[in-house]
């Protein structure tokens, strides 16, 4: 059953470009493994520095047992305590429906044909 962490971080004020740089990385690879569903990541706009990270997988077994490990993931958790001004706050939700709006099709082309005589 898929899965969603909803992932809260206050970040330093003068560390904020290097978490950037760090989970831009690590959400580019996540999105490349087959288990990923989706990451959505949100900023505070009462607060630059703090940050919502909502993403979804397949599994949480699998993200606990390997998504976890991953070697592209170790300089970002390394980082974490001199890049957070403290704990992250997790929450672990199981999805049950979810809205997308899909881009409309174009309208289609204008029929510009001569007709036959």
């Amino acid at each position: 059953m898929p899965v969603t962490y909803v992932i809260k971080f206050k970040v330093v004020p003068d560390q904020r470009g290097k978490f950037l740089a760090l989970l831009h990385q690590v959400l580019d690879r996540m999105k490349r493994e087959p288990m990923y569903h989706a990451a959505v990541l949100h900023r505070d706009p009462g607060c630059e520095n703090t940050f919502l990270l909502a993403e979804t997988w397949e599994s949480h077994d699998d993200v606990l047992n390997v998504q976890i490990n991953r070697p592209y993931r170790q300089e970002w958790h390394a980082a974490l305590p001199h890049i957070l001004e403290g704990e992250r706050e997790i929450g672990i939700w199981e999805p049950i429906k979810a809205d997308w709006r899909r881009p409309s099709s174009p309208a289609p082309a204008p029929d510009r044909s001569v007709p036959a005589p």
